[in-house]
């Protein structure tokens, strides 16, 4: 009798567990993979060349449009180099504003993983749950910048402005009577910090509830337990960062191993797994979710006892005042400039990287001293995971190539670029 040979199968692009436009060709001998090919490019939209004819500062919003779950971290990471390349000082303040901000895109990033690698594995409900407090912190990105993902906040030199005195209201609708909205609004009668403090108290009891639903569920057990298995050596090897490294049992972190900002001051645990396969690294993501809450309670303490500047008053970088624009022209003149022109960064290179959702992002920047970047490289942590999915999914079912897809939290407008 001839040998049976093995048949492809395409796995999207528009495959509901595909996370993101993703073509994988699977190898398959009956139902068990043999070989997984990602084709990628589908979603390319060439920021790092659009970035040579921008200035820096246009620039700036591009970076929330790469992984569109973890907006300002993007940010962080670009203006980090930035202020490399420049040499100047971040106000305390705004620094702590920047970790209160990427903990919370942290806590957004994780809960939308969850949702969906949950929903993709066949758990319904957990994606309801973690949408509900995505609400609040997206109110968040709204108050503060006023768009609600896309957030722009973050500056060279600082961020764009304080945190505001009060929060946005719900108001009264035909659906919602006056004591619905009134409960509502409860927590939101003071400042944005107190909207976030009670948010970080009311935080831990729903983790708790995310994990009444998966943590001990035996059917999500079978989904993840001992899939996509990755040796500590081999995460190495591959380029794996992030969960998707600590969950594998190696510590590193760059928010304790290459601190920046001002993570050196604040108090949290690095969370690892031991087995290295799916089900570690959700245990590895939860634990960072209540890890992140201890950072944001830390900072919103520190931000209440301490007012200050939020952004360089190197005015080169960073606009003046509306107060300095009105009573001095050199100011004025530097306000025009700034917006038309922008700013000349030296002669030279830097790379900077922050401790993003999903691993190491860090933007390379060569300048050859004119007010637009010569080069700009991005190191998305999503490209190594994905390229990590044919060995990890090698000898599992078809059904296993979804959990793993899940596992590594790939979105593709990092990517693909």
């Amino acid at each position: 009798m001839a040998d049976i040979k093995n048949y492809t199968l395409n796995f999207g692009p528009q495959h509901p567990a595909a996370h993101g436009v993703l073509r994988l060709v699977l190898e398959l001998d009956g139902e068990v993979i043999q070989r997984a090919d990602p084709h990628i490019g589908l979603l390319h939209r060439a920021t790092e060349k659009l970035a040579e004819s921008k200035t820096y500062i246009q620039s700036l919003p591009y970076m929330d449009r790469l992984d569109y779950v973890s907006m300002m971290c993007n940010e962080h990471a670009y203006c980090l180099t930035i202020e490399k390349m420049l040499g100047i000082d971040v106000p305390v303040r705004a620094q702590y504003i920047r970790v209160m901000f990427a903990e919370i895109t942290r806590v957004l990033n994780h809960l939308l993983w969850l949702g969906c690698h949950g929903f993709d594995c066949g758990a319904m409900n957990i994606l309801i749950y973690c949408f509900r407090e995505r609400e609040d912190l997206f109110d968040l990105y709204e108050a503060v910048s006023g768009a609600r993902m896309h957030a722009a906040y973050f500056r060279p030199g600082g961020v764009y402005r304080d945190l505001p005195d009060t929060m946005p209201q719900y108001k009264a609708s035909k659906i919602k009577n006056a004591k619905t909205i009134a409960r509502m609004n409860e927590n939101r009668q003071g400042s944005m910090l107190d909207f976030i403090d009670d948010f970080t108290q009311r935080f831990p009891k729903l983790v708790d509830e995310y994990e009444t639903l998966l943590t001990d569920n035996r059917i999500w057990k079978q989904r993840t337990v001992g899939i996509g298995v990755v040796t500590p050596e081999r995460a190495l090897q591959m380029g794996l960062t992030g969960a998707m490294l600590r969950g594998s049992g190696i510590v590193w972190d760059l928010r304790k191993h290459q601190p920046y900002d001002v993570y050196d001051q604040l108090d949290f645990d690095i969370p690892v797994g031991t087995n290295g396969d799916c089900y570690d690294r959700y245990v590895v993501r939860v634990e960072e979710l209540r890890q992140s809450n201890r950072i944001i309670k830390q900072c919103v303490d520190w931000l209440r006892a301490n007012p200050g500047p939020v952004i360089t008053d190197n005015h080169k970088v960073a606009p003046p005042s509306r107060v300095e624009m009105k009573t001095s022209m050199e100011e004025l003149i530097h306000h025009f400039k700034l917006f038309t022109e922008g700013f000349h960064v030296p002669e030279g290179e830097a790379y900077a990287a922050v401790e993003h959702p999903k691993g190491e992002f860090g933007t390379y920047i060569v300048s050859d001293g004119a007010n637009k970047p010569y080069r700009l490289k991005i190191r998305a942590p999503g490209f190594p995971h994905l390229a990590a999915l044919d060995e990890m999914s090698k000898g599992h079912m078809i059904a296993d190539a979804v959990a793993i897809i899940g596992t590594m939290d790939i979105v593709f407008g990092e990517i693909d670029r």
